[in-house]
């Protein structure tokens, strides 16, 4: 390359020809100081520079090889320095942020879009993604199965161990805070949720956190967890909590099993006694009205019947004051009425002789009805069914003299068949 380059250098020179570069040309290479030595020369030829006695420079030979080989030096270095600038620009993504550091410290915060900053080592820049959910597990890992005993077991209030696992999701809501301020932003958010679970747990009782209090739990540890991580301004916002987990260490599993059995029974036990008394109740309330509103009718039927009562009898006194015996003998023959209707009735012909009469007589009357009953039924079958006409309670029969002397016959002739 050395010997193109001093042909190069030796041709097209002002006012040398051909023949005169001949003797150059059949010369050895030249020498590499002498190249170095010259090109300095030329060199400071190119920017102006002055010998050191402030006399003008003295002629150099021109040689255009070193004049192309200046020109591509600034070409080159001024490419160089587009380059370097053009370094400085960079590009943030609609789900990030851009932190711009000057010798290593916090600059400005850059949004979304095309940002330029001085290059390198003036300026740097970092990015960080401020949209994107991150998860992290506690007390498990990967699945529930794979327990991490040493976060998961806690202290209840009332002095007993529960073995919780869950998991926290979270955002970054300060780029500059996350950079500056987290070693590790996922130990500080596991500790920080650590602690506030812990609290939490300590201060409840064992059933409120295996059973009715997850929720409640989850949402205070959340807002203690939020406080946690603003006080060491880390930059991150908790989205979500979820309790994955809650349940007595292994060794009382069975135990609590039986417990938790016996309480469901118990609540199946509340359950239909709710579901009777909501039966029962009800119709005791109806059955309750019902004998109200029938004893406040019978009392309206009481108080009517008895106000009656004294009115009818204030008018019997009035009329008993203007004729006692007419009122005396009405009054008999009504009370005589009501109580023969309903009495059974016997009739005696006390003027007839020879009757004899049979006690008890209520037991003959009851066969002599059986007896006209049955009679009364084939008489009914026959088709010879006769109306019965039903005595009278207010006046008795009247016999007549031939059915008198009859019935006296028939007496007769029973006592003399008794006789024999």
């Amino acid at each position: 390359m050395i010997p193109t380059l001093g042909i190069l250098m030796s041709l097209g020179g002002p006012g040398k020809t051909a023949g005169a570069d001949l003797p150059l040309r059949n010369q050895g290479p030249p020498d590499l100081e002498d190249l170095w030595r010259d090109f300095n020369r030329r060199l400071a030829g190119i920017f102006g520079s002055k010998n050191g006695g402030g006399s003008p420079r003295q002629e150099e030979p021109d040689v255009p090889g070193f004049r192309w080989l200046g020109g591509g030096l600034i070409l080159l270095a001024g490419v160089v320095v587009l380059a370097w600038l053009a370094s400085g620009f960079y590009i943030v993504d609609a789900s990030q942020r851009g932190i711009v550091l000057q010798f290593g410290s916090w600059k400005e915060n850059t949004e979304p879009g095309l940002r330029w900053r001085y290059p390198y080592p003036f300026q740097t820049h970092e990015l960080v993604n401020v949209s994107g959910v991150r998860t992290i597990e506690i007390g498990y890992r990967g699945s529930e199965k794979n327990k991490v005993l040493k976060e998961a077991l806690m202290l209840t209030d009332d002095e007993n161990i529960v073995n919780i696992q869950f998991a926290v999701q979270y955002l970054l809501k300060d780029p500059k805070e996350y950079l500056f301020n987290n070693r590790s932003v996922d130990d500080a958010v596991m500790g920080a949720a650590e602690t506030a679970i812990r609290e939490v747990v300590g201060k409840s009782k064992m059933d409120f956190v295996l059973y009715e209090g997850r929720d409640q739990i989850t949402v205070q540890a959340t807002k203690l967890m939020q406080d946690i991580l603003d006080r060491y301004k880390s930059g991150v916002f908790i989205s979500k909590m979820t309790m994955q987990n809650a349940q007595p260490p292994e060794q009382v599993q069975a135990a609590f099993d039986d417990a938790v059995k016996a309480g469901q029974d118990r609540e199946r036990q509340k359950n239909e006694g709710q579901a009777y008394a909501n039966d029962v109740i009800p119709k005791a309330r109806g059955t309750a009205a019902r004998l109200l509103q029938e004893a406040e009718g019978y009392k309206q039927r009481v108080i009517a019947s008895a106000e009656g009562d004294a009115a009818r009898f204030s008018s019997v006194v009035t009329e008993y004051a203007k004729a006692p015996q007419v009122t005396r003998q009405r009054m008999y023959l009504e009370t005589m009425q009501q109580v023969f209707a309903n009495t059974g009735k016997v009739l005696v012909d006390t003027k007839g002789q020879g009757n004899l009469l049979y006690l008890p007589l209520d037991k003959l009357m009851q066969a002599t009805g059986a007896v006209a009953a049955t009679s009364a039924a084939d008489v009914s079958a026959t088709g010879a069914h006769k109306p019965v006409v039903p005595l009278s309670a207010e006046a008795p029969p009247q016999l007549d003299k031939g059915q008198m002397s009859e019935s006296r016959s028939r007496g007769v002739l029973s006592r003399e068949r008794e006789g024999r």
